[in-house]
């Protein structure tokens, strides 16, 4: 059994806000970060959707966590799984505009962010199927602006993970 997380950026859609209406903001892609170990982005970055509209990234990826190659990673979801007070949002998901071709002055920009708790997944025994979570406005962290519809399929590797705290 290859252990590893599998991660699906499905789609993202836009509610109305400062993102939206910003004519700077075209292109988007997602960033998705385990801690600070591993990040992927989706190839693509798609034009913003406007009202209700989705836009489909259809993006996977997969952390692997085999014993022999990735021990900073299976220490670091050791320390998830055994410490209550460690921070739960260990994988985060980036929003952010590409500037377009022919604005090469501006910068790529982190616009929201989105979070999924491994160790969540481990308290229910369930993996995040196709689900949306919120976006929260990288200026404002308390407003969502957004939804990313994603799946990250973990509990095995996490029980894995979590047998071998109990052989350490």
């Amino acid at each position: 059994e290859v252990e590893k997380i599998w991660i699906k950026i499905t789609s993202l859609s836009l509610t109305e806000s400062r993102i939206t209406a910003d004519e700077t903001i075209q292109q988007l892609f997602v960033e998705c970060r385990l801690n600070s170990f591993i990040a992927e982005e989706t190839p693509l970055s798609l034009p913003k959707p406007t009202g209700g509209q989705r836009i489909h990234y259809n993006y996977s990826t997969v952390i692997n966590l085999d014993k022999e190659d990735n021990h900073a990673e299976r220490e670091y979801l050791k320390s998830i799984l055994l410490k209550p007070d460690l921070p739960a949002d260990s994988l985060k998901f980036t929003v952010v505009s590409d500037p377009p071709d022919d604005e090469q002055d501006l910068e790529c920009e982190d616009i929201g962010f989105a979070y999924v708790s491994l160790k969540e997944i481990f308290q229910k025994q369930r993996d995040i199927i196709e689900q949306d979570i919120d976006v929260f406005d990288s200026q404002h962290a308390s407003t969502v602006i957004g939804k990313l519809t994603v799946t990250v399929e973990a509990l095995n590797a996490l029980r894995s993970v979590h047998e071998e705290c109990k052989n350490d």
